[in-house]
């Protein structure tokens, strides 16, 4: 079904990749995402569906001499739509409201008088809904009963004649055999087996979602997880639980996932967070990490001893699963400093920094290293304290972006509303050409459908 599709669109358009059309191909991590959502289904939809599938006229007998020449005919019509009411069992309740046109004829020997009557009852009924794990729904409707709205009574003038029973006989007949139209309908109409295979198939081939940074987005669906229907006075609600894999691929595009025939059956869940958590990827590449620490610290001159020594030249790159900071000294301190950490992401700072920090320097003069004691202490305290990757515009960014797909109506009659409460890095991996930031994306969705 189409807004199956959309659970998995959710996961890819709001990846954040960042890397450079000039750096190697890169696999980022494959990261194991769960998404739960609300999904409300508003009976007028079903009963939409109803209405379309029962004609205005729904019985029709035009004939006096059947039925042991009972000498009456009917015409039965639905006045007014169908109504559709949530009951308290898995069911729901239907009132097909009716209007009856009657004519009996009095007589014997072949002679007859003939008086027509129009009138009106509410015919009920009781359909309880299964949903099936193969994604197909079963329903079983049985009838309810009449509610008269006026009595069926042929006027003869003085003679007055009561035909509730002959009415009745033939509503019943049509009310069984009603009862296997709306099944019958409900079965068509609502199995979703062929949409959940077009929905998983949708994401057999990545997605280029950064042109500019030549970045794809593999989405791969696991399972689905799916809470036992609700019934309320007015909708039905359950909730979907669907687990995926997200890669991030950089460079050429990466090999599509083999086609599905039929798509794999749902677990049943006793109930689902009303939020989740979603976890993407963001790529800071070591050049962008190199800009930010020019900017910081290029040409600057710090005090030792009463001397200065001033940063001439600074790059950053990676070297296992610590980043390290190169920078060329020169005045009291002359040589290569080498300052590496492991990167980890600050709350408080909003930015990811360094921890273990670790300091090395590379200088031809002996007597430096020595002096370098002083120098070492001020320079790593620089570093851990001002130098920082700033994560809050992407923070920023990423959250208006994911409210901004998450509250849109991507197909006609499927309406989503979402909020995010929370989302920042969380485990700061390394790559050959960067920085990957895991983004954990707290938040809330919401499925309407209209226009079933």
């Amino acid at each position: 079904m189409k807004f199956i599709s959309i659970l998995f669109l959710l996961a890819f358009v709001n990846i954040f990749g960042q890397t450079e059309n000039q750096v190697a191909s890169y696999n980022f991590p494959k990261i194991r995402s769960s998404i739960t959502m609300p999904v409300t289904i508003p009976l007028s939809e079903i009963s939409n569906m109803v209405n379309a599938s029962v004609k205005d006229l729904i019985y029709q007998d035009d004939s006096y001499t059947d039925n042991n020449n009972d000498q009456f005919k009917v015409k039965v019509w639905k006045t007014r739509p169908i109504r559709l009411v949530g009951g308290t069992n898995q069911n729901i309740l239907i009132e097909v409201p009716l209007k009856i046109w009657a004519e009996k004829g009095i007589g014997t020997l072949g002679l007859y008088t003939y008086q027509s009557t129009t009138f009106e009852t509410v015919m009920s009924f009781n359909t309880s809904i299964n949903l099936k794990n193969n994604w197909t729904i079963q329903t079983q409707t049985q009838t309810n009963g009449f509610r008269w709205v006026t009595q069926p009574v042929l006027d003869f003038g003085r003679i007055k004649i009561p035909i509730t029973s002959l009415v009745e006989k033939s509503l019943k007949e049509q009310q069984e055999k009603f009862c296997r139209t709306i099944d019958q309908q409900m079965a068509g109409q609502l199995n979703f087996q062929n949409y959940a295979v077009a929905a998983w198939n949708a994401f057999s081939s990545p997605f280029h979602i950064s042109e500019e940074f030549n970045t794809w987005l593999k989405i791969t669906p696991i399972n689905v997880h799916i809470t036992p229907l609700k019934f309320y006075g007015n909708q039905i609600n359950t909730s979907l639980g669907i687990d995926i894999f997200s890669e991030t691929f950089t460079g050429s595009k990466p090999e599509s996932s083999q086609l599905v025939k039929s798509a794999s059956d749902f677990g049943f869940v006793s109930s689902l967070a009303n939020q989740f958590l979603l976890q993407t990827t963001a790529n800071v590449p070591f050049t962008e990490a190199t800009s930010i620490a020019r900017t910081m610290f290029l040409n600057k001159e710090y005090d030792v001893r009463g001397s200065s020594v001033k940063i001439t030249d600074i790059k950053v790159y990676g070297v296992d699963d610590r980043i390290m900071i190169e920078a060329q000294t020169e005045g009291y301190v002359n040589g290569t400093v080498f300052i590496s950490g492991i990167p980890v992401y600050s709350d408080l700072k909003k930015k990811i920094v360094l921890s273990d920090t670790k300091f090395k320097l590379k200088t031809s003069n002996i007597l430096q290293k020595t002096a370098t004691l002083l120098f070492r202490g001020k320079i790593i305290k620089m570093i851990e304290e001002e130098y920082g990757i700033p994560t809050q515009d992407l923070e920023n960014n990423s959250k208006k972006s994911i409210e901004e797909a998450f509250n849109k109506e991507y197909y006609k009659g499927l309406k989503m509303s979402g909020q995010v409460f929370n989302l920042k890095p969380g485990n700061i991996l390394m790559n050959p050409s960067g920085i990957t930031a895991v983004i954990d994306t707290n938040a809330s969705l919401k499925l309407m459908l209209n226009g079933m």
